[in-house]
């Protein structure tokens, strides 16, 4: 797995990953429900649609609005499998192991936490 500063300088050079940021709906949630709690729906949307060895639409299973979760995948590329094997260097073809869904969920949180210190 790549180290997180690694893999944010990567993104920061990417024009399409750099192009994310939350709506103002996004961050009215994130702000309402708080970042362990957004944290946790992270977690759970990675087990269920990205953790599977051959996930359900892969490629497709990801949705650009509707969560700031959502957003905050195609941010930090963890948005499908083929994305993590090309950002994060973690491999198509077996179900995500705990530790690899952690720092699926840590690229998020970080990504979530930096664009919340972005609101003025």
């Amino acid at each position: 797995m790549r180290d997180l500063d690694d893999l944010f300088a990567a993104l920061g050079r990417s024009a399409f990953r750099r192009r994310f940021r939350l709506d103002a709906r996004d961050r009215a949630y994130l702000a309402t429900k708080g970042l362990p709690t957004v944290q946790a729906h992270a977690a759970d949307f990675i087990a269920q649609r990205l953790a599977p060895a051959e996930p359900r639409n892969d490629g497709k299973q990801t949705p650009f609005r509707g969560h700031p979760v959502f957003v905050a995948q195609h941010a930090t590329a963890t948005c499908c499998r083929g994305c993590l094997a090309k950002w994060h260097g973690i491999a198509k073809g077996h179900a995500l192991t705990d530790a690899e869904q952690a720092h699926a969920v840590a690229a998020i949180a970080r990504w979530l936490g930096e664009q919340r210190e972005q609101q003025v």
